[in-house]
């Protein structure tokens, strides 16, 4: 029965064995962007490219008024926060995607999230922020892997 199952399970583990490394990076690093990035397109206005907004620094109304209202950041001026968290949001992502100090960019963006489960969405834990945090662990642990600026720049 043993031996069955491992002729019939070993080209399966073969083939997924196969996946490279690098396409499993770039994927985990595309899907974080994604999240933070379409977040802060909620948060800004202006100068804006084939539909996307790059005035980080417009913050609108609409992302005062929630850190006012509904976010309950403690310690820090609501628009401190809204300015920290909007710049955090368009940054730190595309650093990720670019794979440009990667485990750092992961590490800003796993706090993040940490404040915003523990602070703004404490019930949104295990639909939601469980998978960021698995996302963002995996690249803290292996970088922006071999198709990222770091391995670019520092030749790893």
């Amino acid at each position: 029965m043993k031996t069955a199952l491992c002729q019939v399970l070993s080209p399966i583990e073969s083939l997924f064995s196969a996946i490279p490394e690098w396409v499993v990076n770039i994927a985990m690093r595309l899907v974080i962007f994604k999240i933070f990035w379409f977040s802060v397109q909620t948060k800004i206005v202006g100068w804006t490219i084939g539909g996307q907004h790059f005035a980080f620094w417009n913050v609108t109304d609409n992302t005062f008024l929630l850190f006012d209202f509904e976010y309950n950041i403690p310690l820090i001026p609501s628009e401190i926060a809204a300015y920290m968290g909007t710049f955090g949001e368009f940054f730190l992502p595309l650093a990720i995607l670019f794979g440009f100090m990667t485990r750092f960019a992961a590490a800003g963006l796993m706090v993040m999230t940490l404040v915003i489960q523990f602070f703004v969405y404490p019930d949104a834990w295990w639909n939601v922020h469980v998978f960021w945090v698995l996302i963002l662990l995996y690249i803290i642990r292996n970088g922006g892997g071999s198709l990222s600026l770091d391995t670019l720049i520092f030749k790893k």
